[in-house]
């Protein structure tokens, strides 16, 4: 059995730097105040709409960005992505720039998840690229689908050329043997990315799980979900491929269920959300035959969970249908603790250039500043190194 310590910041930090722990430790003190956060991030969007972004990635590119990122491009992320690497930790790719509804965007965007794989596939450290497919198909149409809203000849022509560029990538994805991880997004968009997701599983799971859809626990109805799709693909004799995720849009979808006058689709406690996740991970592991995971959390009683689900089923602890993740600059207690005990984990690196990436590492903010005590925790372990290291904190 793994003596599994998640305490242990030597090994959590070894990779950082003592500057670069110094610099981490102020960013966390500032994130760790939610006040600042709220109002910092409502001032850097504000220029940003007002098209002000030079002084706000000025300020982001040496702090926030430098911790969270992994370069303006997939070249400048080479070295973070080598040096992870040496510490048995791989690389999800994640192209940051947020989708918009011009043509040309979706093109941009189909260009940067092709160059990510055709990336990867030259690299033993990256096996998996992640993707936003409203990035990739109109918001507007989306929504018109999930509500079963008839879509107009030109909506349909629009939607019929974003599949062919979704089929497309995952037809790559599938030539060069690498993972396409495919985000979760609102509850009233999510049906059709669902049912796209699962006719790319029926084409391209037949052996190996190439396609990945992202389910969020914090969702009422995800569990069972999760358990209709695990018994569709046995019917269907594919892999079903997910990455467990608590979630990410709770406050605004609880806000727009509040103003449509519905039922918030959300779970009423954070303790029924980590019942759900640690429900559905024995679900899975239970059915890790035709099911591959990506345990995609940064709360060490679930990943601690997985393990012990994987030792109870005597699976090795690098089995290739189940993978751990955790964002690059956060909970790297999990990470590469997980990574010296030979666990297939890996960092969810973000790249992009500095104006373009500023949305989402807003977005990032505001939604682990709303996850109860984990900047707190961040915070804890980081001077915990500090103090082990001997380093000042007087700056």
């Amino acid at each position: 059995m793994d003596n599994l310590n998640f305490n242990n910041t030597q090994t959590a930090f070894a990779y950082k730097s003592n500057s670069e722990l110094l610099r981490d430790y102020r960013i966390f003190q500032l994130i760790n105040q939610s006040w600042l956060v709220k109002y910092g991030t409502q001032v850097a969007a504000s220029l940003i709409q007002f098209g002000i972004k030079t002084p706000v990635a000025m300020g982001m590119k040496p702090t926030v960005y430098a911790t969270f990122c992994g370069g303006n491009n997939l070249n400048e992320a080479s070295s973070k992505i080598n040096k992870l690497e040496r510490y048995h930790v791989r690389t999800v790719l994640d192209y940051g720039v947020e989708g918009k509804e011009r043509e040309e965007d979706f093109q941009r965007t189909e260009s940067a998840i092709k160059q990510a794989i055709l990336f990867a596939k030259d690299k033993d450290a990256v096996h998996i690229v992640s993707s936003k497919f409203t990035g990739l198909i109109p918001f507007s149409i989306l929504e018109k689908l999930h509500a079963k809203n008839t879509l107009s000849d030109e909506e349909n022509s629009i939607y019929e050329k974003s599949k062919s560029r979704i089929n497309s990538i995952a037809q790559l994805a599938f030539e060069n043997d690498i993972s396409l991880f495919v985000d979760a997004e609102e509850t009233w968009i999510q049906q059709p990315l669902d049912d796209l997701t699962y006719e790319l599983m029926l084409k391209y799971n037949k052996e190996k799980p190439i396609i990945y859809n992202t389910i969020q626990l914090y969702r009422k109805d995800r569990l069972d979900v999760l358990k209709k799709y695990i018994k569709q693909a046995q019917s269907d004799n594919i892999i079903y491929a997910v990455k467990l995720v608590r979630g990410a849009y709770m406050e605004k979808e609880a806000a727009r269920a509040l103003t449509l006058n519905y039922e918030n689709p959300i779970q009423s406690s954070k303790e029924n959300t980590d019942n759900d996740y640690n429900e559905a991970l024995k679900v899975a592991v239970k059915n890790i035959k035709n099911t591959a995971i990506c345990v995609a959390t940064h709360n060490e009683e679930s990943s601690i969970l997985a393990t012990q689900l994987m030792q109870a089923y005597q699976l090795p602890n690098n089995h290739e249908h189940i993978q751990f993740s955790q964002l690059f600059g956060m909970s790297d207690n999990i990470t590469f603790n997980l990574g010296l005990a030979g666990y297939n984990v890996h960092k969810y690196m973000p790249y992009g250039p500095v104006k373009d990436v500023i949305p989402y590492l807003i977005r990032r903010a505001q939604e682990n500043t709303s996850v109860s005590g984990q900047m707190g925790r961040e915070l804890k372990l980081l001077k915990e190194e500090v103090k082990r290291r001997k380093l000042s904190l007087i700056f």
